[in-house]
């Protein structure tokens, strides 16, 4: 079997449009139609040449969809051309090895034909392994099929089952579409009602309310400073930067709540502690609280953590605890460190904080805080949630430049509202800094690349949605199960067989 066929260029074709599916383009019903297309394919494949199906599907997926890791690591972190290709690749083939996983368990142990393989089974199979990647070593939650479903009737499922339940129903669609055209009669009526119910349903839980207000409005500003990320760290710029931050801050006084993006104040909490301190007493006298991203000193092996402070009376901190690999931990030995820092690049490792850290107090408020990319693993998210009023995201997507990455991480951002039916407030850099509903619904949302301060409010809530109590466990112990009873079949099959 060659290595590169019509049929891979067609999986991996179907692969690159699935990254429409999500945010800019918002083609949502790719979102079941590609994996269809990958499950048709999978029809009779040997495992070998279903697992080469599987792997260019998801390359072809995560070369379209995060082909900005090229722009974050080339243009804006200035490593050479044949590294940002080589990651960002990388990435892509490591992708492509767990969908290659799928392909060979469906050709080597699932049915060959029917619904417990198309209905059951082969969803179990994929939905287990996007919910693995979402965690395994440090994990990679980007691109979920669930995510493409924010602004559509599957929505009403998110305080229900979160993202990894829709990214299931959405399978179980797609397997309902192979068994319209591979299946026997009985079977496609079973397929067409799969394929209806979970729309029917997800529009009638868009008017289910698990939360509910638990308070007045509260004011919100968020500061966009849009600092471009070559100039944010020079040390000539620091002064032009803490000025427009100030005078952002003073104009926005009188807010409750005065939210800045992640690290928008280049230095350190020790190096900036007199102007952090003179920008709250400029703003406390308005009633107004601050919320901001800051690189906090320790005393440890490594430098810094990034974490949020909120000046509100006292102070609070949320300290960010899921780090991104090779941009805030280097997992490698002291020569490559070295290496990194003669090419310019960061070579040491932030603090990672604690697990489940209580909420921040600003305006009267309990938020539960993410900073940037964390914000994709909605999992660990789940325990502040018990306690929150609200939730707040600072982030720093300038290095990515113009690309999808801005409105795929707000689309992430409205999933976590969803899940959690609260307002989310999303301070960023150049953007896209914004205000989310508790039913995704975007409240207010500053233009792009500019200076902005947007003003709005948020109602705080309380209550748990059911996602908040079981987490992903409920889906993943029913998909596992589905899984298991799919081989059992199989096995059953082939004993009766042999018989």
């Amino acid at each position: 079997m060659r290595f590169f066929n019509p049929r891979h260029a067609a999986a991996f074709a179907a692969g690159a449009l699935l990254a429409c599916a999500f945010a800019p383009f918002n083609g949502w019903p790719l979102a079941v139609l590609c994996p269809a297309f990958l499950m048709w394919l999978w029809h009779g494949a040997v495992p070998r040449q279903a697992a080469w199906l599987g792997f260019w599907f998801n390359a072809g997926t995560f070369v379209a969809g995060t082909y900005w890791l090229y722009i974050s690591i080339h243009l804006i972190g200035h490593a050479p051309v044949w590294l940002a290709a080589f990651l960002m690749l990388a990435l892509a083939a490591i992708m492509g090895l767990y969908q290659a996983a799928v392909g060979y368990c469906v050709a080597r142990w699932l049915p060959s034909r029917g619904l417990v393989r198309w209905l059951v089974a082969m969803p179990a199979a994929w939905l287990l392994v996007e919910w693995w990647r979402g965690w395994f070593l440090s994990g990679f939650s980007w691109l979920s099929l669930g995510y493409s479903q924010t602004d559509t009737w599957l929505s009403g499922f998110a305080p229900l089952i979160g993202v990894y339940g829709i990214s299931a129903l959405l399978l179980a669609c797609a397997g309902a579409l192979v068994t319209l055209v591979l299946g026997g009669k009985r079977d496609r009526v079973i397929a067409a009602v799969v394929l209806v119910l979970p729309w029917i349903a997800g529009l009638a839980l868009t008017h289910v309310e698990w939360t509910r207000p638990s308070g007045p409005p509260v004011s919100v500003a968020i500061l966009q400073g849009a600092i471009p990320e070559e100039l944010k760290w020079v040390k000539a710029n620091l002064d032009a930067t803490l000025q427009r931050y100030r005078e952002m801050t003073l104009k926005a006084k009188g807010h409750r709540i005065i939210v800045l993006p992640e690290a928008a104040l280049p230095g350190s909490v020790a190096d900036l502690e007199p102007y952090i301190a003179d920008l709250y007493r400029s703003v406390v006298g308005s009633g107004s609280s601050l919320v901001f991203g800051v690189l906090r000193d320790t005393n440890g092996d490594a430098p810094y953590y990034n974490s949020v402070l909120a000046l509100d009376g006292k102070v609070t901190i949320y300290d960010k605890s899921h780090l991104v690999p090779y941009a805030e931990f280097f997992p490698v030995p002291d020569f490559v460190r070295s290496w990194l820092r003669m090419m310019s690049l960061p070579s040491y490792d932030i603090n990672a904080g604690q697990p489940n850290q209580p909420p921040l107090y600003a305006g009267g408020l309990k938020l539960g805080a993410t900073v940037c990319y964390e914000d994709a693993y909605g999992s660990s998210m789940l325990a502040v949630q018990h306690q929150a009023d609200a939730l707040v995201n600072v982030t720093n997507d300038a290095w990515f430049g113009q690309s999808t990455a801005k409105p795929q991480h707000l689309q992430i951002a409205q999933m976590r509202a969803l899940e959690a039916q609260r307002y989310l407030i999303r301070a960023a850099n150049d953007g896209i800094s914004a205000v989310i509903g508790p039913h995704g619904e975007t409240v207010a949302r500053a233009p792009e690349y500019t200076p902005q301060i947007l003003y709005s409010s948020i109602v705080p809530r309380t209550g748990v949605p059911p996602y908040a109590r079981v987490g992903n466990w409920l889906v993943v112990i029913v998909a596992t199960f589905a899984l298991i009873f799919g081989l059992a079949k199989t096995a059953a099959g082939r004993f009766l067989q042999s018989k």
